[in-house]
């Protein structure tokens, strides 16, 4: 299976979402790290991941770029996956990412979400109110069908 786990936020954000990455890879065949430019340093260190596609996302960071029909195309064409994990905080809703990836052809789409998210996520997690990020992924990943194969810590690899 290939799976496809979606960060998009900051170099810290996405180094949280590792532990959550990890419970993917132990049961994906491969697994790509969807993440923002902000973020891809840290996408480098996390074990588990195969591949890391980069997009600035308009609906993401301080200075979102404009949206651009064909830069969202490309997107389109490099997402190549089975099941999805939209990683969010608790401020952010995954539906924007969600509704690229199931245009892109992802079968099965998992998201913490407070809003009804229609045929756009598979699963519609709710995140534990007040839940550290890291504990908030792990959480969703385990509700996709990705329980934690570890004892969950941080871990990096060497630079």
């Amino acid at each position: 299976m290939k799976a496809l786990v979606s960060r998009l936020d900051s170099f810290g954000d996405v180094l949280l979402a590792g532990p959550a990455v990890r419970a993917v890879a132990a049961r994906a065949d491969h697994v790509t790290l969807l993440c923002g430019p902000r973020g891809e340093p840290a996408a480098r260190l996390l074990p588990g991941v195969d591949e890391i596609v980069v997009w600035d996302a308009p609906w993401a960071g301080f200075e979102p770029p404009p949206v651009d029909r064909a830069d969202i195309e490309r997107l389109l064409d490099r997402v190549d996956a089975d099941t999805a994990l939209v990683l969010t905080s608790f401020h952010q809703s995954p539906l924007p990412t969600a509704l690229l990836l199931r245009l892109a052809g992802v079968r099965r789409i998992a998201a913490d979400s407070v809003d009804y998210p229609g045929s756009l996520l598979d699963v519609r997690h709710r995140r534990a109110p007040h839940a550290h990020e890291a504990e908030a992924a792990l959480d969703l990943a385990e509700a996709a069908g990705f329980p934690c194969p570890d004892d969950g810590r941080l871990a990096v690899l060497p630079p």
